[in-house]
């Protein structure tokens, strides 16, 4: 089965910081599946790995490209595209 992929616009009004990116890597981890999460021209990073995902410093509006492989990649990346899409800033 090959990889899928999908772009997504970050919805969060402060980005990617530790709230949402705990929450990301936390899905990406309890998935099973191998997923990577990419910003622009940089290299792809672990989706499970809530290092990475901060250290990629994702804004609001930025767009990213998430990448999953195995039974099952679409339904997760349709989770964590809500993830992303979502602004858990404005939760809190």
């Amino acid at each position: 089965m090959p990889p899928v992929s999908r772009t997504v616009r970050i919805g969060s009004a402060h980005g990617l910081h530790a709230r949402p990116a705990k929450l990301f890597a936390q899905a990406a981890k309890d998935s099973g599946l191998p997923v990577s999460i990419a910003k622009g021209a940089a290299s792809p990073v672990n989706a499970a790995s809530i290092l990475g995902v901060i250290a990629l410093g994702v804004e609001k509006g930025d767009y990213v490209t998430l990448t999953a492989e195995g039974d099952g990649a679409e339904a997760l990346l349709d989770e964590l595209t809500e993830l992303l899409t979502t602004d858990h800033d404005a939760e809190a």
